[in-house]
């Protein structure tokens, strides 16, 4: 999914900066996709709830997410 990948790397480049649906419309997304790729990263372990600054998704440390898909 082109749009998820876009909206990874934005997380990551934001750093907390925005929120997770403020960053989703810089990039050209709606609520509801936005809403969406937060849910499929989640779901692959990619990002955690954690409030990050101004984001309430932070990125999930590299062990976490080997651990996860074992």
């Amino acid at each position: 999914m082109k749009n998820k990948d876009r909206y990874f790397k934005a997380l990551i480049e934001n750093n907390g900066q925005l929120n997770e649906i403020d960053l989703g419309e810089k990039i050209g997304l709606n609520e509801e996709e936005t809403r969406e790729i937060i849910t499929l990263l989640l779901s692959e372990y990619k990002i955690e709830y954690i409030e990050n600054k101004v984001c309430n998704y932070s990125l999930m440390k590299t062990t976490k997410r080997k651990k996860k898909n074992k």
